[in-house]
């Protein structure tokens, strides 16, 4: 294992809070990577005053003298990169020669969004709960290799070709299978081009760069989107989202062997939310729920979307676990629960009758799970205690010792506020 390198990576469906724990860890390393997900994310730092919201430019561009690498295995939406850039740089962030995007990432094109859009309209009750940023149907693209990378991108002969072929496809499915608005081959393109000229001087081999730094003794910090609940293979599937979420969307997204991962560190709430449709043993539809959520700010970074908030569910987090080979645990929002008690954790499922410790593939079991709580005290003041060795009240940290046992790995960091120094670091 290559000891100067980490991974951040989600344990639950999204949300935990991996911006933060990125920003916070950054300022160890020299290059902070994206390897999957889209604009789809939205990961959030405060500094100061100041509130941050990130969808693909790595949150260590908050950090000065960090590269910040979007890899191969990102959905690039052209457009959301440019008007991040430049927000950043309105907002007194350097964004230019500390920026990398790979030339073999697939680009969000227009028409995907339409098809985004289309099929969750058609779907109706039985939507997915996509973001509508056409993340889904460009990872399609990319399987059926009828994708725009971004090399095509800024190759306009290759991406008129592209999309002279693509274009009338996608329409015969927008009109007859959707009944939507076909999309224009012109204005596409057009828009292709402009995009194209726009990121160029963003746009390298991104593969090569990161061999080159690991040759040179560089540290190189992996930051994961969504989470591993929402990876395409080991999710919620369907409710998931198209890329794999859990560490091995790291090697993949990269071009860098597992090797190089370093230690993995798992993103995990003092409790669980969930945003969209899907399964959620441990949800809370009451007083407590609702509780969780403003005191949380439980609004979805990229969506604004309300998210469904329940207890710490330890059947899912050991199994994230497991997944990732999690070294350490981040800890995040253990504040939102100040001045709940008594406090539960789901420990295990009753499914048909039986008792069940693990996370079962089909949804339909997962839906029809009740949850087996363990009640634990909680604490009626502030989590943290200065004169704690540890930085915690008593039942706080009693709390967060029993989620590090069932989880099976320790809280190397745990996060009591949105602010940098508001995190205990162990």
């Amino acid at each position: 294992m290559n000891e100067r390198n980490a991974c951040v990576v989600g344990m639950q469906w999204g949300d935990e809070g991996k911006g933060k724990i990125v920003d916070l860890l950054s300022k160890d390393f020299d290059i902070v990577v994206r390897a999957q997900g889209g604009s789809n994310a939205g990961h959030t730092v405060v500094i100061g005053d100041e509130k941050f919201v990130l969808h693909l430019i790595p949150s260590g561009v908050l950090r000065e003298g960090t590269t910040c690498i979007v890899g191969n295995g990102v959905v690039l939406d052209p457009e959301q990169l440019l008007n991040e850039a430049e927000e950043l740089r309105s907002r007194g962030v350097s964004v230019g020669g500390n920026l990398l995007v790979s030339d073999r990432a697939h680009c969000v094109m227009p028409y995907h969004k339409a098809l985004d859009a289309a099929k969750e309209n058609a779907l109706g009750d039985g939507k997915i709960g996509t973001t509508l940023r056409g993340i889904g149907p460009t990872y399609a693209d990319k399987a059926a290799r009828t994708g725009v990378r971004v090399a095509d991108l800024i190759d306009r002969t290759a991406c008129r070709a592209k999309l002279e072929q693509q274009v009338p496809l996608v329409n015969k499915m927008l009109e007859h299978v959707y009944g939507a608005e076909p999309v224009d081959l012109g204005a596409v393109t057009e828009w292709a081009v402009r995009m194209g000229e726009a990121i160029r001087p963003m746009v390298g081999d991104t593969v090569d760069f990161l061999h080159d730094a690991l040759a040179t003794g560089k540290a190189i910090l992996f930051e994961g989107a969504q989470g591993t609940l929402l990876d395409a293979d080991f999710g919620t599937y369907p409710f998931n989202t198209s890329s794999n979420s859990s560490v091995g969307g790291m090697v993949t997204g990269t071009g860098l062997p597992p090797a190089e991962m370093g230690r993995v560190i798992g993103v995990l709430k003092a409790y669980t939310t969930r945003v969209g449709s899907g399964p959620f043993p441990t949800e809370l539809e009451d007083e407590t729920g609702e509780r969780l959520r403003e005191r949380g700010g439980e609004f979805g970074a990229t969506t604004g979307r309300p998210r469904r908030c329940g207890w710490f569910d330890a059947v899912a987090a050991r199994y994230s676990s497991a997944l990732n080979g999690m070294d350490e645990i981040a800890l995040t929002k253990l504040d939102v629960l100040d001045g709940i008690d008594p406090l539960k954790i789901c420990v295990a499922y009753e499914i048909d009758g039986r008792r069940v410790e693990t996370f079962p593939a089909q949804v339909e079991k997962l839906a029809a799970a009740q949850p087996v709580y363990e009640e634990v005290p909680g604490w009626h003041g502030s989590a943290t205690s200065p004169d704690a060795a540890d930085g915690l009240c008593p039942e706080a940290a009693a709390y967060v010792q029993r989620l590090c046992s069932l989880v099976g790995a320790p809280a190397s960091i745990i996060s009591v506020g949105s602010e940098r120094d508001q995190t205990l670091v162990r």
